[in-house]
């Protein structure tokens, strides 16, 4: 009996100490932020501290997705013109491998498992890669021109938004099976789970309105026209405590902030032209946007609603990510 309890002991110290190191590799974060520029090829590397740009990583052809692995220690960015994925170390910012990721690659999301869901605009489908070996794990036709790619934080369910088909997507994991299929405006852009997964909201270019969805469901349980005939949304993000819904407006040079609840709006942040991509620090303070046609990117303050830097970076930014 003393032996067992010696053995579970022992077992209980090393599961400690497992997911100590795993929060250790996560709080070992650099505080970069990583922003695709499609027009120049480029990453552009800026020091979160003093939000400056500290580096240029030349990357390859029309650079747009980007995403981090689970343990922090990649970062992946999709190539459209070159139909690969480019991987590269967050700390010495070397580039480590290129691997094949399907016509096309626009978008993609990170799955908590470490594979990554990608969009193949020109295929009508969404390829599941492990970025590890560059395997196919799995191949999903879905509408045309695939685009938005979200992952349910317990990696269940995938959403991908089809421009052409003006759905979403429901994907069950680790099934690779459309669950559902739900229309919703026109040209979905992206979207976003809540914590819980149960409800998803995804932006509609051509509509000018944000959709809350209800994933058991599959109906549409809200809708808010930005009110802006400039508005072409494309990035949503909700807050840290899932109050409040980002929505970047694209030709509408400004960011919508509204009530996730209600999915009323609460404010407009005037940013630079066309501002596409959106990124949360990890305390939910700041929100990195992507300005493409202003080639810079704006902070703002999420608390006061207001622009407190703006740097610039290469041409036409697309997507950022945030290095934790």
């Amino acid at each position: 009996m003393k032996v067992k309890t010696t053995f579970h002991t022992h077992a209980a110290i090393l599961f400690i100490l497992t997911l100590l190191c795993v929060q250790a590799a996560h709080a070992a974060g650099t505080g970069r932020i990583f922003i695709t520029n499609e027009k120049a090829n480029t990453v552009s590397v800026i020091d979160g501290g003093t939000n400056t740009v500290e580096a240029t990583i030349e990357i390859g052809g029309r650079p747009r997705g980007i995403g981090i692995s689970p343990d922090g220690s990649e970062v992946y960015v999709a190539l459209s013109n070159d139909n690969a994925i480019a991987v590269f170390d967050p700390k010495t910012l070397e580039i480590t491998r290129t691997f094949a990721a399907g016509d096309d690659p626009e978008t993609f999301a990170v799955h908590p498992n470490g594979n990554i869901y990608i969009s193949n605009e020109d295929d009508a489908k969404a390829t599941v890669i492990n970025p590890t070996t560059g395997e196919i794990v799995a191949e999903i036709k879905v509408g045309l021109e695939p685009e938005g790619v979200a992952i349910s934080p317990d990696g269940k369910k995938v959403i991908i938004t089809s421009e052409s088909a003006n759905m979403l997507h429901v994907i069950d994991v680790p099934e690779h099976k459309i669950s559902a299929n739900i229309l919703v405006g026109a040209r979905p852009r992206a979207a976003t789970f809540n914590k819980a997964g149960t409800v998803a909201y995804a932006t509609s270019e051509i509509s000018g309105e944000v959709k809350k969805i209800d994933i058991e469901s599959g109906k549409i349980i809200g809708k808010m026209p930005l009110g802006d005939d400039k508005a072409k949304p494309k990035d949503v993000l909700l807050s840290l405590d899932e109050s409040k819904l980002f929505v970047a407006g694209g030709r509408a040079n400004a960011i919508f902030v509204l009530d996730s609840t209600s999915l009323e709006i609460l404010a407009t942040v005037p940013v630079g032209k066309r501002t596409w991509g959106l990124a949360l620090t990890n305390d939910g303070k700041l929100l990195y946007t992507t300005d493409g046609v202003s080639n810079q990117v704006s902070v703002i303050d999420t608390e006061n609603y207001k622009v407190v830097a703006t740097v610039p970076v290469g041409k036409f930014p697309w997507g950022v990510a945030i290095d934790h």
